[in-house]
């Protein structure tokens, strides 16, 4: 298998990605390239304090090893032992207005060898929208190109991949989704109906993923960037954010997967957001705007 177009399409992705980014705060992304010990590194580009974003990310990376590691194989145990090599691109972004949503996405390949055998491959990846204050346009623009990007590849792929998202994006701990949903696939290594090679399917697919991202999500930034806020919504904001890290800690296969095959911590952990708050037991008051989250919006619907 030739991973030299996987990593040309992923490095200039994020390139892309990281552009309009910047035109849209007005502050450069820092660049922090890495490497890893037991093979391959990455670039982590970041911007902390921006003029609109209070911290983002846009990370990417591609480590290899000779063995996978337990998060990995744990739905896969006849991999265990082969050399692997992973790459993509995973970015997040927080937003200092509470207005504003916070975005996650990713897209990725894993590629598993063993001498003498076929190589075995999967794509996975997705993004997902995090609102605190959410309104119904915006919710519905982003499904809407969600759908749009996955509509070439065959009917009732967004239908699979948008109800894969909510059942993944949950807190179960909580009995509570972490947001809005979007899309998420993983395992993903087969034709279409139309006889289509797999590998290109995949991979076609994986791009229309990425490549719609910043129309997705920026859209949606505009229209909410120079709403006023104070006090009590930076406080909801800071309360949901740790919605956010809990999942992002405990069931998060990405963040697991990074940590235990020897990545780069700072990177896996730049989607943590920087203010974050806990309370015990709390629950908004009925009719305000914070109830509307949980009653409207966080409840899995169609949406497109």
């Amino acid at each position: 298998m030739d991973t030299g177009q996987l990593k040309h399409y992923f490095t200039g992705l994020q390139s892309r990605i990281v552009a309009e980014l910047e035109d849209f705060d007005g502050q450069p992304f820092n660049s922090d390239a890495w490497m890893r010990p037991e093979g391959g590194g990455g670039l982590s580009r970041l911007i902390e304090q921006g003029a609109f974003f209070e911290r983002g990310g846009v990370n990417f990376s591609h480590v290899t090893g000779q063995s996978l590691p337990a998060s990995a194989t744990a739905v896969r145990p006849q991999l265990a032992g082969r050399a692997w090599e992973a790459m993509g691109v995973s970015l997040v972004l927080h937003p200092e207005n509470p207005y504003c949503p916070t975005a996650h996405m990713n897209v990725r390949c894993f590629v598993a060898t063993k001498a003498g055998e076929e190589d075995v491959w999967w794509f996975g990846g997705g993004m997902d929208l995090t609102p605190y204050y959410a309104f119904e346009e915006d919710v519905r623009h982003f499904h809407a190109t969600c759908k749009a990007a996955l509509a070439p590849f065959g009917d009732g792929v967004h239908a699979k991949y948008k109800k894969w998202c909510d059942e993944y994006f949950f807190l179960k701990h909580r009995n509570e989704p972490r947001g809005v949903g979007g899309v998420f696939f993983d395992d993903l290594n087969e034709g279409g109906a139309g006889g289509d090679n797999p590998f290109e399917r995949c991979f076609a697919l994986t791009q229309a993923v990425g490549d719609v991202f910043t129309t997705a999500y920026l859209p949606i930034l505009a229209r909410r960037r120079d709403m006023p806020y104070g006090e009590r919504e930076r406080d909801f904001q800071a309360y949901r954010r740790g919605r956010y890290v809990e999942f992002n800690l405990v069931w998060d296969r990405g963040t697991l997967f990074g940590l235990q095959s020897g990545g780069r911590t700072e990177a896996i952990l730049m989607s943590l957001p920087p203010v974050v708050k806990w309370r015990y037991d709390w629950h908004p008051e009925n009719g305000t705007p914070e109830a509307a989250l949980y009653e409207s919006y966080l409840p899995p619907r169609d949406w497109v």
